[in-house]
């Protein structure tokens, strides 16, 4: 009872602070944070390995971990987490990037029945408080089978991007990682239309992972195989593991964040140690169009 009633007193100062900045807009000021730990990435040494989003360092090894990395990004994390023991899968805090404050939702695996309810919940508190939302996009969809099925994923998933379509604020996008199937759609995808979408140079984009993709294909073809009663031989696997390797190429080609920014995927790709500052300049951009509304006229362009 005493750690909670400390943990209570520990989060009354953020919630202290983030009604003076809504309040107090633009004149509370919040130095940036320290230099991140994504400083310490080299150019061309961030890959994405189709099961986890991987920094790789002169052979040392950080494994991505969503609050580190919206600490990292936004340079001050707020320490209350929204429903931190509802979903682990998916994060959501509140946070502020030079000063300016926002609502971050980050993945840490698929998207649940439990994180598709949160998100949405956590995007409508913003919205009343006319908070940015920034997503951190690094999930593989939403999470599949008969349990989540009958747990509801379906109709707990649609008032996820319900709540996405639907939001008035500025939303900004940054894929950091996977992008796989309605995923894209939960996260502020392309389809979505946010105001700024971003992607790292180990993103990926697609309906699924090569070798899922791949793996579900060879299944169907040897059940379908082994049902016409033919025998399943050394030549017919070698075939089968060649089709297996096509299949992860071509995904590997087309889910290229090279690929996936040709195609305006996004808007863009930024190296990993700029994306404070990017995030820093697009929220100010919304910003300055919201309290800058266009005037319409009615008469006409003279020519010359």
């Amino acid at each position: 009872m005493t750690e909670k009633i400390w943990s209570w007193l520990l989060i009354i100062p953020s919630i202290i602070l983030g009604i003076l900045v809504v309040e107090l807009g633009s004149r509370v000021f919040l130095p940036p944070g320290p230099a991140h730990s994504v400083d310490m990435l080299r150019h061309g040494v961030v890959f994405f390995d189709g099961s986890d989003t991987i920094f790789r360092n002169q052979g040392d090894i950080f494994t991505y971990v969503p609050h580190s990395e919206m600490r990292n990004v936004t340079g001050f994390f707020s320490d209350s987490d929204f429903k931190v023991e509802y979903d682990a899968q998916t994060i959501c805090g509140r946070a502020y990037i030079h000063g300016m404050p926002v609502g971050i939702i980050s993945n840490n695996g698929p998207i649940t029945v439990k994180g598709a309810t949160k998100a949405g919940q956590f995007m409508q508190l913003c919205d009343q408080a006319d908070i940015p939302l920034v997503f951190l996009m690094n999930t593989t969809g939403f999470m599949v089978g008969s349990e989540s099925e009958q747990g509801g994923i379906v109709k707990h998933g649609s008032k996820m991007v319900q709540a996405v379509a639907n939001v008035r604020v500025p939303r900004i996008t940054v894929v950091i990682g996977a992008s796989f199937g309605a995923g894209n759609y939960g996260m502020s995808g392309r389809g979505f239309r946010p105001d700024f979408i971003f992607a790292w140079p180990n993103a990926r984009t697609a309906v699924m992972g090569g070798e899922q993709a791949a793996k579900v294909l060879s299944i169907v073809t040897r059940d379908k195989w082994i049902k016409e009663g033919k025998e399943v031989t050394a030549e017919v696997e070698q075939q089968w593991a060649a089709m297996e390797s096509s299949v992860i190429k071509q995904f590997d080609r087309d889910s290229h964040p090279l690929a996936g920014t040709a195609r305006l995927y996004d808007d863009g790709l930024i190296d990993p140690r700029d994306t404070r500052r990017v995030l820093a300049y697009t929220l100010s951009i919304c910003r300055e169009a919201r309290s800058r509304p266009v005037k319409s006229n009615s008469f006409g362009v003279a020519r010359f």
